[in-house]
């Protein structure tokens, strides 16, 4: 019966109060944004009013003057490798000396290993979570007591249709996006009672040449070059796939960074965010079909499955 009553006056309260949104300026934190979506991103907020912080590696930092930005009175542009604790820190104590701290993070920035479970040891595995899971979550926890002495905030986590569903040679990937999720979501309940929102925004495939940087393992590079090795097939077919999908779909990185722009100044954002077609599309055929059936499905549909393992399926 206590569950009942709870769960109405929940519901009354869902309809019945507004959630207060402070007007802007917003003081917003856009990683990787010398490239893609963040660049992209990192455009479209120059037309606002918001004070923005947009970082990249050091050695990419000179990307941004070759696309015309420039740092001004309500523009850093500060070196960031989210997988350095110190790095984090110097960036996070220049903002708050500037404008007191981060009122909206966007965890953009973020790396992608292509290789099978089998070709990845312990220490990529980890420069894998420490990019995609681990650096950004810091960077949430740092910037989570200025949102709620503020009584508001926004953290915008950018997942991958690699956090809904895993593919393979993408093992150590999906394992970093589906941490990403799985913290996003609990941290979606911790933090709402303080007027901050957490979402996760799930790009699937992207026009550009984004699958020509994914980084591989020694081993998987050896595999990929040579055609005897068992996994060769597997290598060779998911790039040719993922390349052509990439090459084909409408979607661009500015139509990724318009989605996310559009939850900076919504009154209260969605926890998950389809960023593209192909992603809505696998999160319902998740949600609807048994799971026996959305897993051969996939499986079926796997580029030249025959050609895997050296022999016909079994």
């Amino acid at each position: 019966m206590r569950g009942f009553r709870n769960a109405g006056r929940a519901a009354v309260r869902l309809l019945t109060r507004r959630r207060r949104v402070p007007p802007g300026p917003y003081t917003v934190l856009v990683t990787g944004a010398s490239v893609g979506v963040g660049l992209e991103l990192a455009k479209i907020l120059l037309s606002t009013h918001h004070r923005l912080v947009l970082t990249a590696r050091a050695s990419s930092l000179d990307r941004f003057a070759a696309e015309g930005i420039v740092a001004n009175d309500r523009v850093l542009l500060l070196p960031l490798d989210v997988t350095i604790p110190e790095e984090r820190e110097a960036l996070m104590r220049a903002v708050e000396a500037r404008w007191g701290g981060v009122d909206v993070l966007v965890n953009n920035a973020g790396v992608s290993y292509r290789a099978v479970a089998e070709h990845t040891p312990d220490e990529d595995m980890m420069l894998q979570l420490q990019a995609n899971y681990l650096g950004p979550m810091a960077l949430a926890r740092r910037v989570l007591p200025h949102m709620r002495g503020r009584r508001f905030g926004r953290i915008i986590n950018v997942s991958s249709v690699g956090g809904m569903t895993a593919m393979p040679t993408m093992s150590a990937y999906s394992a970093s996006k589906f941490a990403l999720e799985g913290a996003s979501e609990s941290l979606w309940y911790e933090v709402r009672p303080w007027g901050i929102s957490v979402s996760l925004v799930r790009p699937g495939f992207i026009n550009s040449d984004g699958f020509r940087k994914v980084l591989f393992t020694p081993q998987g590079a050896r595999a990929l070059a040579d055609p005897k090795d068992a996994y060769h097939h597997h290598y060779l077919n998911m790039g040719e796939l993922v390349g052509a999908l990439m090459q084909l779909t409408f979607h661009s990185p500015e139509d990724v960074a318009e989605t996310i722009a559009g939850l900076i100044g919504q009154r209260s954002p969605p926890l998950r965010v389809p960023g593209t077609w192909d992603a809505l599309v696998f999160d319902l055929l998740r949600r609807f079909l048994p799971a026996r059936m959305y897993h051969r499905l996939l499986y079926a549909g796997l580029p030249r499955i025959w050609e895997w393992g050296g022999g016909p399926p079994p």
